[in-house]
């Protein structure tokens, strides 16, 4: 790239159920910033899916803004969280790293440099893009407190769901039933060495029940196996949608706790040890394992991006984390 200004091409949706690429004029890089050529970013399915079709409630809009975000919602606006890359042009010694950032889908751009997180040499570009959703499966173990004695429920066996499994089996040592509607999931987490059943065959009396199927019906599930004085998780997020709860059934007389988890605040028992920074930071060391290959379902170009949002949202089955591959920059 030139020092004048230079163009790079980024994602825009434009709500309900449209995208487009735009050009994105882009400035040299001034001193404590750094200009990064995007090798693979990824859709974040159920977030990305309610911002492409106008779904974000006003009362959020705020709340919701990515950390890179141009436009307003309900759009058009540039939205995503999900982008590995490699420096351009950066302080000495900086050229050629591979970061993460928590940027949208454009092809090269221009950030702090503290924005900006090495990607470790253990783990490829093509697997890093999966750190957003590890730490925010990682910050949801951290709200479960969880005890190597627990038992653990996991219901909804996507990227989210089957990171919690995985950490909660791998780091915390605790005992989890991964649950889902789609029994052809099994082999995802045969893969990361977890077991999966149907609802129908989901056991009962757990001490904590994560939920990320963004169902009416996965809640509910999760309520009527929850254990006494259990802790249920929520972790989907439905947008504009309401969501009906038997709470006149077991809620009371089982003393359940229903709580949030949100990645945007670090987990409260590990606030004053944790930054966020450190938080993304050890989420990407987790993605060492190889066998986290199996939640990336496809991968397609930029130049398809508008057509292939529209199709992972007409047609969600059996959709992971997408990744999107971008061509080799100019040198």
């Amino acid at each position: 790239m030139t020092p004048e200004k230079s163009p790079a091409r980024a994602f825009w949706a434009r709500p309900p159920e449209t995208g487009t690429i735009r050009v994105a004029e882009l400035a040299p890089p001034g001193d404590g910033e750094l200009l990064v050529e995007t090798i693979y970013s990824a859709i974040s399915r159920g977030t990305e899916s309610l911002v492409h079709q106008g779904r974000v409630p006003e009362n959020q809009y705020d709340a919701m803004r990515a950390p890179f975000q141009e436009g307003a919602f309900p759009g058009p606006v540039k939205y995503g969280y999900m982008n590995v890359g490699r420096i351009a042009s950066g302080p000495d010694g900086a050229a050629e790293k591979t970061v993460f950032c928590l940027y949208p889908h454009q092809t090269a751009y221009v950030v702090p440099q503290d924005a900006v997180i090495a990607v470790p040499d253990e783990v490829p570009a093509a697997r890093a893009v999966l750190a957003a959703n590890m730490e925010t499966a990682l910050n949801a173990v951290w709200d479960g407190r969880l005890e190597r004695s627990d038992r653990v429920a996991v219901i909804g066996a996507g990227v989210v769901g089957c990171l919690i499994a995985y950490v909660a089996t791998r780091r915390c040592g605790a005992e989890v039933d991964l649950i889902d509607i789609d029994a052809a999931k099994a082999p995802v987490a045969e893969a990361l060495g977890l077991s999966l059943c149907t609802p129908e065959a989901a056991g009962r009396d757990f001490s904590h029940v994560f939920h990320a199927s963004g169902s009416d019906a996965g809640l509910q599930l999760a309520l009527s196996i929850a254990g006494f004085e259990a802790e249920i998780i929520e972790l989907s997020w439905y947008g504009d949608r309401q969501v009906s709860l038997p709470l006149g059934e077991h809620f009371h007389s089982r003393r359940l706790v229903l709580r949030s988890s949100q990645v945007g605040h670090v987990a409260p028992a590990f606030r004053d040890r944790w930054t966020r920074r450190d938080r993304l930071e050890h989420a990407l060391s987790l993605l060492a394992d190889p066998a986290l290959d199996v939640l990336i379902s496809g991968e397609s170009r930029f130049e398809d991006l508008p057509d292939v949002m529209n199709t992972l949202i007409a047609n969600p089955a059996g959709v992971l984390c997408h990744r999107i591959a971008y061509d080799p920059p100019p040198r």
